[in-house]
């Protein structure tokens, strides 16, 4: 890619304290500036399988349409949006199909789906992409701010409703999600373009990680060292003392800036 931007990255993932097997997947594809979090659900280990389905399909659809700028691709562009834009959507729609027709095939796959979050470093910025409930926030001068919107029944009750705080912290269905891979045939993937500057940290988690820990906690974490593996790991472990509940994976990506 021809993209003169600069980002240092570093991720890390962990079974958690309660799991037997991980469940999520990560990739940090640098020749794309590419970075993903997948979280699978379905149990049994199908989670698993369709986590690495949809980091696997991404990783060979922008490989494909790197080498082969002129390939046809097998869902139309949306000509309101750019070109690396529909390419991420596209790859995370090609990864949606593939999982749900894999689940269709192999009763043992039955009902297996995952979450995906993504960052496209481009010139003009860090491009966004979701589906599910796996965040990305950003760090700016010690500001954390969350940049994706959860596809989750507590997020549209909150919504909604308007919940206490009381009423979130009892809701009984916390781990229902309302969209993610796999689901159904096609699916809508949220975007959005980030400005970044200089300093600034794109962190991308499974809720592995924001769900045991708070804000406060990820952002204080966040801004404790410039050492980006080093603080991939104080999450983990933060998660992990807070009780681990489930598989937790972090990336992380500082904007050095172009040139």
């Amino acid at each position: 890619m021809a993209s003169s931007a600069r980002v240092l990255v570093a991720g890390e993932t962990n079974v958690g304290m309660k799991r037997t097997h991980n469940e999520d997947a990560y990739d940090l594809i640098d020749d794309e500036r590419l970075y993903l979090v997948a979280d699978g659900m379905g149990g049994h280990a199908s989670g698993e399988v369709a986590s690495k389905m949809a980091i696997e399909t991404l990783r060979e659809f922008f490989s494909a349409t790197s080498q082969d700028p002129e390939a046809t691709w097998p869902y139309k562009m949306d000509k309101a949006r750019g070109y690396e834009e529909n390419r991420l959507i596209t790859g995370i729609k090609l990864a949606n199909l593939r999982i749900h027709e894999a689940a269709q095939r192999e009763p043992r796959l039955r009902g297996m789906g995952t979450t995906i979050v993504a960052i496209l470093v481009i010139d003009d910025g860090v491009l966004i992409a979701h589906v599910g409930d796996s965040r990305v926030y950003r760090l700016r001068q010690g500001k954390l701010e969350q940049l994706t919107d959860d596809h989750s029944l507590l997020n549209d009750y909150i919504k909604m409703k308007r919940l206490t705080e009381e009423e979130i912290a009892n809701f009984p269905h916390k781990n229902v999600i309302v969209r993610a891979l796999g689901m159904k045939e096609t699916v809508k993937v949220d975007t959005r373009l980030d400005p970044p500057q200089p300093g600034d940290v794109y962190l991308l988690c499974s809720d592995g990680l924001c769900g045991p820990v708070s804000d406060q906690e990820i952002g204080e974490i966040a801004q404790s060292s410039n050492d980006l593996k080093g603080v991939a790991s104080k999450l983990i472990e933060r998660a992990n003392a807070n009780g681990g509940p489930d598989n937790v994976t972090v990336v992380l990506a500082k904007w050095i800036g172009k040139g």
